[in-house]
Formats: C-alpha cells, structure tokens, sequence
C-alpha cells in the first residue's frame, strides 16, 4: 500500500492554489471571487500543516490557526459588504462597480 508523503500534500496545494488563481483571475462575480480567495487560503494552509508535520513543528500549525481566523473575518465583512452593495444597485458584477471611485 502506497504511504502519503510531504510530496503529495504539497502537489495538492499546489493544484488547489491554481485553481484559486485562476478563479481570482477569472472571475466577475464578486462571490465567485471570494470563494477563489478561499480556496487559495486553504492551499496555503494544507502546505503550512503538512510542512509542520513532516518536520515536527507546531509553527506551521500555529500560522494555520492564524489564516484561518484571518479567512473567518474576510468572508464577514465580504459577505456583508456585498449584501448591502446588492441591496442598492442589485447586482454583484464586477464590471458595474466602478462607481466606488472617489
């Protein structure tokens, strides 16, 4: 039976941060956008917990705590800030929001 190593955890991270990139990259749904930012977290985070792992130091695990508590509160204010923005011009397209310019 194959043993899941350091290598797969990172190739993981590494496909889930792609993924992300190219969905922040891409994206003109400010939603969409937000769950691309997600997903580029979490990639982060699978490669901090499976580096403090793999050398046996809670440092990594204690950054992830940290990304995670960080993540938590972006998608609060982001989710509140898009509530009230489709209240008022009811759409989330990025396209249209140029009238944020000051």
């Amino acid at each position: 039976m194959m043993e899941i190593g350091l290598n797969h955890y990172l190739v993981l991270s590494t496909i889930l941060f792609a993924i992300g990139l190219i969905g922040v990259m891409r994206r003109k749904n400010l939603l969409l956008l937000f769950f691309a930012t997600e997903i580029l977290l979490n990639s982060v985070n699978i490669a901090f917990a499976a580096i403090s792992h793999y050398y046996g130091d809670l440092t990594g695990q204690l950054f992830v705590f940290f990304v995670i508590a960080i993540a938590a509160s972006e998608v609060a204010v982001g989710l509140g800030l898009l509530i009230v923005w489709h209240k008022r011009h009811g759409n989330i397209d990025l396209d249209h929001m140029s009238t944020m310019r000051g």
